[in-house]
């Protein structure tokens, strides 16, 4: 037996072997692993949250609860989108500056 065949062999062996560890769970309990923390009952018992979700409610910038729908945090990591998040507070300093100049034109019109 050759040493490429022996490489080939034991390289097809162990991605076989992955791919069976890494199934376990669907062959065993009959469902892949839920390691969304909005979807996993289990963490959110737990007191388990996004860290995006945390770092707000630490820094005070948001409240995020599931009562709140701020924009980008509705209580769970799917919302916590933290580049939707940043271009939602771009586009709201830019109306708030286009507002600004709006009424800095009305008054230098009158």
């Amino acid at each position: 037996m050759s040493s490429t065949f022996a490489v080939i062999l034991c390289s097809i062996l162990a991605v076989g072997f992955f791919v069976l560890g890494l199934s376990l769970t669907l062959i065993i309990k009959g469902h892949h692993i839920d390691s969304e923390i909005s979807t996993n009952k289990d963490m959110q018992r737990m007191g388990i949250k996004c860290a995006v979700q945390e770092t707000r409610e630490d820094d005070g910038t948001a409240s995020c609860s599931t009562t709140h729908t701020l924009s980008g945090c509705a209580g769970n990591c799917a919302a916590c989108d933290v580049e939707q998040t940043e271009r939602d507070r771009e586009k709201q300093a830019m109306n708030i500056r286009k507002n600004a100049a709006a009424h800095h034109d009305e008054e230098d019109e009158e």
